[in-house]
């Protein structure tokens, strides 16, 4: 059979050698017919701690790891933006006077 392969954002890297990733997939309500989106979350196994939250990756389906992860990132699809730093504004105001 087949491994599922998904591609979400991961959310959580707190554990270690885990990743907490969201994955959002689209679908048609019954009755309304608007299209609404749904989440999930999976646990997956980051050997090397290298994922970081915000990067899009994708994961497989594998052996159950520990009682939550049965998943495992196989790749990054797309690196996150970066956090936001703060910028010192009394070094910028002095170099401008």
């Amino acid at each position: 059979m087949p491994k599922r392969i998904l591609v979400g954002t991961v959310v959580s890297d707190k554990t270690d050698k885990t990743v907490t990733v969201k994955v959002e997939r689209r679908v048609k309500h019954p009755l309304y017919g608007k299209i609404i989106r749904r989440s999930k979350k999976y646990h997956a196994h980051d050997e090397a701690n290298e994922f970081k939250a915000g990067d899009t990756v994708r994961i497989e389906e594998t052996r159950p790891l520990s009682k939550t992860k049965s998943w495992r990132v196989l790749d990054r699809v797309q690196a996150s933006k970066g956090q936001a730093i703060e910028a010192d504004l009394e070094v910028e105001a002095a170099g401008n006077a």
